[in-house]
């Protein structure tokens, strides 16, 4: 990458995912609303890519079953799980400027205060401008019903491993499952941040991609090093540097938890996580065995033994995740240029190197000129491409203007249609990573494309 400031990258990488339509300031005509972002034509498929890429790696097996449970859940859940009296945060005021901070993370911030540009929050703690810390619960509160009264409050999903732990017993008896088994969900969750910042790294708005995988007691730990590997290894399979992430262990393991390990991305601005992966014990299901008086056991045919199963987690953000693959996948090249004169210069490419399984566009098609029925020819490629892939058409400027915007795009492949094509009805098709170009028969472009994006 040419050289950039960490700071300076990410700010291209948030301009490039506007100007490209990746993602757009939720509510932005209104002045934006912190910490909810929208996802622009690009950007919601390669969201889409990516949790069908999770999904596709979790459900393809015997051994795990998908469900989709409700945003809404009975009270008692978030009661049983603990989010009620857990799920808090330090939340400070300042008394000059009202503004309000997570305690814990005073360096992290700027001060409220506009008078005070580039002054970090802990320089007024330290001041005495903050009030004492009390506790915030991150959920958001709603009312069931027509009736807003205390006794319809119900709260909006902060994570989805609940519903599945509630349909523990379903899912077991409906697909016949054997310990051990796992459940994946992907769905959004929300919560109520006291303070949204890096992006799309901390938001109110996202969506998770968990499973949850039931054993025995006293197989865990086996399964907690199985679920670590298979994890970290699908961030790799997808086309993130290796050297870009590792592992992380908290000091501190969440009220649930009997392991934790955190797999980390290296960030503009930092380590941060992407997926954790829990050993949660029997702490759910004992919980909710007890708020709701089911029990939530299973029956094991060979030893004739009731028992509570233990969970291993692997909860990862997809929203993260995005913001990960985009990071990483972000680069800015010099290269060589020849021009008429014999002269050559040098300019810089900026370019997405998504894997090709993820790329928001699979292929761009391009006529080389408008005329001679290169754009109908290049207008049916399309057609036919798109019963699989989505592939987008582009006749507008020169061809080599129409590159640099495919790979700002990340698309893997771009084919055009030229002359020789109305001799031979072989077109060439260029990689956005090495930039070669081949020429291959239009009937050879499908599989070819299969061969190269499918996993």
């Amino acid at each position: 990458m040419a050289g950039n400031t960490k700071n300076d990258t990410m700010e291209k990488i948030v301009s490039l995912a506007k100007r490209k339509g990746f993602v757009f300031q939720s509510s932005e005509i209104y002045g934006g609303l912190n910490g909810c972002w929208d996802y622009g034509p690009l950007g919601v498929e390669l969201l889409r890519n990516i949790k069908e890429a999770w999904w596709k790696e979790m459900t393809l097996r015997e051994d795990i079953e998908g469900i989709d449970a409700a945003i809404l859940m009975h009270p008692k859940v978030w009661e049983a799980s603990g989010h009620v009296e857990n799920f808090t945060d330090p939340l400070v005021d300042c008394k000059e400027c009202k503004a309000r901070f997570r305690a814990d993370q005073l360096d992290d911030v700027e001060c409220g205060n506009k008078g005070y540009k580039g002054r970090k929050a802990s320089k007024c703690q330290a001041e005495g401008k903050f009030t004492e810390a009390r506790n915030f619960n991150m959920m958001f509160k709603t009312f069931i019903g027509p009736l807003e009264e205390s006794s319809n409050t119900i709260f909006i999903r902060p994570e989805t491993a609940q519903g599945i732990y509630v349909n523990f017993l379903n899912v077991k008896e409906s697909a016949r499952q054997k310990l051990p088994f796992g459940i994946a969900q992907v769905g959004k969750a929300f919560r109520n941040e006291i303070n949204t910042k890096n992006f799309l790294f901390r938001t109110r708005e996202f969506e998770q991609m968990e499973m949850q995988f039931f054993v025995k007691p006293g197989e865990d730990e086996k399964w907690f090093d199985y679920w670590k590997e298979i994890r970290f290894n699908w961030f790799i399979k997808y086309g993130m540097k290796k050297d870009k992430l590792k592992w992380y262990s908290p000091d501190k393991l969440a009220h649930y938890a009997k392991a934790a390990a955190d797999i980390e991305y290296e960030f503009p601005f930092g380590w941060g996580e992407i997926e954790g992966i829990h050993n949660r014990t029997d702490f759910d299901l004992k919980r909710h065995t007890e708020f709701s008086g089911k029990k939530m056991e299973y029956y094991d045919d060979q030893t004739k033994e009731r028992f509570i199963p233990y969970v291993i987690e692997t909860s990862a953000g997809a929203s993260r995740s995005f913001m990960a693959f985009l990071v990483d996948s972000y680069d800015e090249e010099e290269i060589k240029k020849e021009n008429s004169d014999g002269t050559t210069s040098s300019e810089t490419r900026t370019v997405l190197h998504f894997h090709p399984a993820l790329a928001p566009v699979k292929a761009a098609v391009f006529p080389l000129v408008n005329r001679d029925g290169m754009q109908e020819l290049a207008h049916n490629i399309t057609k036919d491409l798109r019963k699989v892939f989505n592939v987008f058409y582009d006749e507008s400027g020169a061809v080599g203007r129409r590159y640099r915007r495919q790979d700002e795009n990340g698309t893997p492949y771009c084919i055009t249609v030229d002359s020789e094509t109305l001799e031979n009805n072989t077109v060439t098709v260029r990689d956005r990573d090495s930039m070669e170009q081949i020429r291959i028969s239009i009937d050879q472009i499908r599989n070819f494309l299969i061969d190269k994006v499918l996993i």
